[in-house]
């Protein structure tokens, strides 16, 4: 099998020999014809002065055959060496022939389509006779011969040249081309071999350019991919040990009688299957989402009376932290099309967040406002909040920012980015802002729908 090089080799090669043919070619034919037709037009001049000085002198064309011989007398009329290397026909004003070759006879008239083409012997500016040129295939003299020959020489060492710089410059641009595509015929092969840190280098602006911008994103996106799963694997393993390890830790103890067998030993041991059951369902829907396969039943709905509803839910929670629990609607409002269900746990989702870092004394806002032909929908928290390079990572899986966000809390890493994952498949979006110590903003935009 041949390689893109050696293809590209031979294309800029083959293109270079039929160009360089095509013009030698072209080149020779046309430096011939114009040497001849340069020939023909001196010869030509030569022989119409050489006519016109003999009628000047004899008054008429009589014994005008004797001009057309060769003559080494410069004293008798003739070309002498001056010999033209194609016959002519000489007619007079009347187009009878003077002059006659293989074509016309003297005496014999000459077709008016014919005089057309021969070229007018005037005298005091009347027509005395018309030259007819014959074509003949050229016979130069040696000298003449020897400067096509000469030319014709020259042209192919041109010709030459340029096939060898043909197949240099194929050379060259073929392994300039071909070097981007080897380099990333490596890294992909490494790749395919296990190592996700390959990145090539980015040699011009061009479609390969591009492809090599590509190859680096997706290299690097799959790195960052398999590290993700990696430490999501490790993080689902410590979370499920530890409700598992205190669930089997307070059974064996009360079946080997070192803990009574108390309701609140009980209570520890169903509070712990509950958070693993909590943990396995945040898990289920999580995959769910990134196999397209997560249940959406739309309906569309009035996004303050989804608020509303979404904040009874937490009035206990808030007033036993002494937390403030406000609703904030900018009317009007579109209606939005959403899974009501889904919907209330990515808002309880931000909400359970929020509750959990606002002090007491503190304030929560839930708004909604209209942006151009979406629905916004914020949480609005006055807790510590988030430093930037915090704000793109808190809908990252198991993600935890400091020590105030510990499993302890109750929290599992897992709301923001089901709450994410949820939104994306109403195909809204879902944000973060915030500064240190001013709280955290979360905000959901969602398609808006007519109202009529």
């Amino acid at each position: 099998m041949r390689s893109i090089s050696s293809k590209l080799i031979l294309a800029f090669l083959s293109i270079g020999i039929a160009s360089v043919a095509i013009l030698f070619t072209t080149a020779r034919s046309n430096t011939k014809s114009e040497f001849v037709r340069f020939l023909s037009d001196e010869t030509q001049k030569d022989i119409i002065a050489q006519l016109s000085i003999y009628h000047l002198k004899n008054g008429s064309w009589d014994g005008i055959e004797r001009i057309f011989l060769p003559s080494k007398d410069p004293q008798q009329p003739g070309f002498g060496e001056i010999q033209p290397f194609q016959p002519y026909t000489l007619v007079d004003k009347n187009g009878s022939v003077i002059i006659s070759n293989e074509r016309y006879k003297v005496g014999e008239l000459v077709p008016e389509s014919d005089l057309k083409l021969g070229v007018p012997i005037t005298e005091d500016g009347k027509i005395i006779g018309i030259l007819l040129p014959m074509r003949a295939p050229f016979e130069g003299k040696p000298r003449e011969v020897e400067f096509i020959e000469s030319t014709n020489r020259t042209l192919l060492n041109g010709a030459l040249m340029a096939a060898v710089i043909a197949l240099l410059l194929g050379i060259f641009l073929s392994r300039t081309l071909t070097r981007p595509i080897r380099e990333l015929t490596r890294a992909t092969h490494a790749v395919s071999q296990g190592d996700l840190s390959q990145q090539v280098p980015i040699r011009s602006n061009d479609e390969l350019g591009e492809l090599a911008k590509a190859f680096n994103r997706m290299s690097a996106e799959l790195s960052r991919s398999v590290n993700s799963r990696k430490q999501m694997t490790a993080d689902i393993a410590h979370e499920l040990r530890t409700p598992l390890s205190l669930i089997l830790g307070h059974a064996e103890a009360v079946h080997d009688g070192v803990l009574p067998p108390t309701l609140e030993n009980f209570e520890i041991i169903r509070e712990e299957a509950t958070r693993l059951e909590h943990l396995v369902d945040d898990l289920r829907i999580l995959s769910l989402a990134d196999a397209g396969e997560l249940t959406i039943n739309l309906q569309t709905i009035e996004p303050q009376r989804l608020l509303q509803e979404v904040a009874s839910l937490y009035q206990y929670q808030t007033q036993k932290k002494n937390i403030s629990l406000d609703i904030d609607i900018a009317s009007p409002l579109s209606n939005i099309e959403v899974d009501p269900g889904r919907m209330t746990q990515v808002l309880t989702n931000i909400l359970d967040n929020a509750t959990r870092h606002t002090p007491e004394g503190g304030r929560i806002v839930l708004a909604a406002k209209q942006n151009v032909d979406q629905v916004e929908l914020s949480v609005q928290d006055s807790g510590p909040g988030l430093k930037a390079e915090d704000i793109e990572r808190i809908f990252e899986r198991f993600y935890r920012t400091d020590s105030s966000r510990q499993r302890e809390d109750g929290g599992s890493g897992l709301g923001l980015a089901i709450a994410r994952s949820i939104v994306q498949a109403h195909g809204g979006q879902l944000s973060a802002e915030s500064e240190a110590g001013q709280g955290l903003r979360i905000v959901i935009r969602l398609p808006g729908k007519s109202n009529k």
